[in-house]
Order: C-alpha cells, then sequence, then structure tokens
C-alpha cells in the first residue's frame, strides 16, 4: 500500500477515532482537525499532527488541508438541532471547495445506503452532502453504509439496548424492511482501502456484510448470540418515526436526538445494490463479516 499525508475530520467520533490507528498502521502521516484537542484519545494523539480549528472556517480548512494528498471527510450532524441540512450543506461546499483549492488528491466520506426515491430528511442529506463532495472537482470515493455493527456505534447501541430492556415489546411495521448491516471492522478496512483506488475514481460504493436481515431478525439474533433468550415483537402500523424515536429514548440511554436520525433511516429497505469496491481494492480479509460474527465481536470484552 502506498502511504500519503492524510487529514481525518470527525477525529473524536466512533468512526474517524477508530479510523486514525488503522492509518498510521498503514504507514500514513496523520494530520486531524478538532475543535479541541484535549477530546482526541490519548493512545493516539501523540503520533499524529494535530490542527485545532473549526470545520465552518475557510482559515481553518486551508491550514488542516495544506500538503494534504487524502482527506477524510467524517462530518454530519446527527442531533437533528437547527437547520442541520443547510448547515451539513454549507460544510460541505467549503470542505471540497477548500480541499480543490489544496490540491488534495481523493476525499473520501462514509455516508448512509439507501434505495432509490423520497428518503428521511437525514438520509437524504447524506446524500447530499456525498454528492458536493464528489461535484469538488476532488475525485472522491462515497462509501455508503447501512447498519453498523460494533461497541460504540449510535445505530449499534440503539439495537443492543431495545433488546436488552424490552423482551416483549410493540414496534412499528417497517422493523420488518430488509437491511444489510456492517461490520465495524469491515467498515474500517474499506475506509483505509479507499485510498488505493485509482485517481480518475469518483463516485459512490456501496458497502455492507454478507447478510440481509429485517431489524426484528437482526435483533432476535442480537439476543441468542447475548444469551438473553428469546423476545417477542409485535408489530404495528402506527408508530411514526418521530414517535418511535421518542418512545426509545425513553426505554434507552439513546438521546431521542440521536434515536431520529437513525429511526429515520428504517423506513427504508436498505440493500447492497453493487459490490464494485471488492473488486477495485478487494474483499475484507477473510470476506465480509457474518453479522452473528460481528455481533459477538462487539459484545466480547476488551
Amino acid at each position: 500500500m502506498s502511504t500519503t499525508h492524510v487529514l481525518v475530520t470527525g477525529a473524536t467520533g466512533y468512526i474517524g477515532g477508530l479510523m486514525v490507528p488503522r492509518l498510521l498502521e498503514a504507514g500514513h502521516t496523520v494530520r486531524v482537525l478538532t475543535r479541541s484537542a484535549d477530546k482526541l484519545p490519548a493512545e493516539w494523539k501523540d503520533r499524529v499532527e494535530v490542527c485545532e480549528g473549526n470545520a465552518t472556517e475557510r482559515a481553518d480548512l486551508d491550514r488542516a488541508l495544506a500538503d494534504i494528498g487524502l482527506a477524510y471527510y467524517l462530518i454530519h450532524s446527527m442531533d437533528g438541532s437547527g437547520d442541520f441540512v443547510e448547515r451539513d450543506r454549507r460544510l460541505a461546499a467549503d470542505f471540497g471547495s477548500a480541499a480543490k483549492d489544496a490540491g488534495v488528491g481523493r476525499i473520501v466520506y462514509l455516508s448512509g445506503l439507501h434505495p432509490e426515491g423520497p428518503l428521511s430528511k437525514h438520509l437524504a442529506s447524506r446524500v447530499e452532502v456525498g454528492e458536493l463532495l464528489m461535484a469538488s472537482g476532488v475525485p472522491t470515493a462515497v462509501l455508503q453504509a447501512a447498519t453498523v455493527i460494533g461497541d460504540g456505534s449510535a445505530s449499534f447501541e440503539m439495537l443492543r439496548h431495545l433488546t436488552r430492556r424490552l423482551p416483549i415489546m410493540v414496534a412499528p411495521k417497517w422493523l420488518k424492511n430488509k437491511i444489510q448491516p456492517v461490520g465495524i471492522e469491515d467498515v474500517l478496512y474499506y475506509l483505509v482501502a479507499a485510498a488505493e483506488l485509482p485517481p480518475e475514481v469518483n463516485r459512490t460504493f456501496d458497502i455492507g456484510g454478507p447478510d440481509v436481515l429485517t431489524y426484528k431478525e437482526m435483533m432476535l439474533s442480537f439476543a441468542r448470540e447475548t444469551g438473553l433468550g428469546h423476545r417477542v415483537i409485535f408489530t404495528v402500523p402506527v408508530l411514526t418515526p418521530w414517535l418511535a424515536s421518542h418512545w426509545i429514548g425513553l426505554v434507552t440511554p439513546v438521546d431521542a436526538g440521536v434515536a431520529k436520525p437513525l429511526v429515520g433511516s428504517l423506513v427504508h429497505e436498505v440493500i447492497c445494490r453493487e459490490r464494485d469496491l471488492d473488486e477495485m481494492v478487494g474483499a475484507p480479509p477473510g470476506g465480509p463479516t457474518p453479522y452473528r460474527d460481528a455481533v459477538r465481536a462487539a459484545v466480547s470484552p476488551g
């Protein structure tokens, strides 16, 4: 694998925090853009270049992107506060413009897997961010994933807490929609491997595990893998995403503001329509991780 000077945004987030040590292991020189260096993980903080600044400020972007060959854009709003659509649109447009002016060779962005047609507000915004980055003039790889299975993933924490706390539940009918979950190790593999894409590649890629399941099946399988015993789930057609997000906020530690975009994505069936990234950079070692294996890895100590 060739090495380069890499910028990681969102390094204090779940994906970004795990990405940095993988990039260092691959031999890359890593810089992170963060609003607070104090929040960076101690295990790798001293091994990276730290650029304190805000992605909303063009001067900070210019400093962060100087001499960068590859930039990971891992910024998106999960709380839904204010006009997050306009905020994310402006952030993506400004980042793409700054990356273009800095001569960045590639942007990699982690987005959401989605079907054709109308989308939830949050998922539509993530799709738009990918489109803005691809239109920036910098070759961009937009990796589109559904539910990420890993300890610390917000979508996995929601599934974990719901299944543990509610042995019997009444849930919306869209828990029968099909989803192609992906293990966190596979996500990190694909993100790092995207650095090896040919320079002309500017497109989206669907990434997912080998299993296509309903959310209900994911919950029942989680219960079996973790020894919780049988769960009883009744589905009804009347629980809207807005109500469901507040219900989740009441019965789990997941904040309703975070639950809302997660629940909103569940109203769609999200299945990979292509596996082109496997052909271009290779599949994860051993092949894509089965859902049950990803769950076991997520709940295992250490």
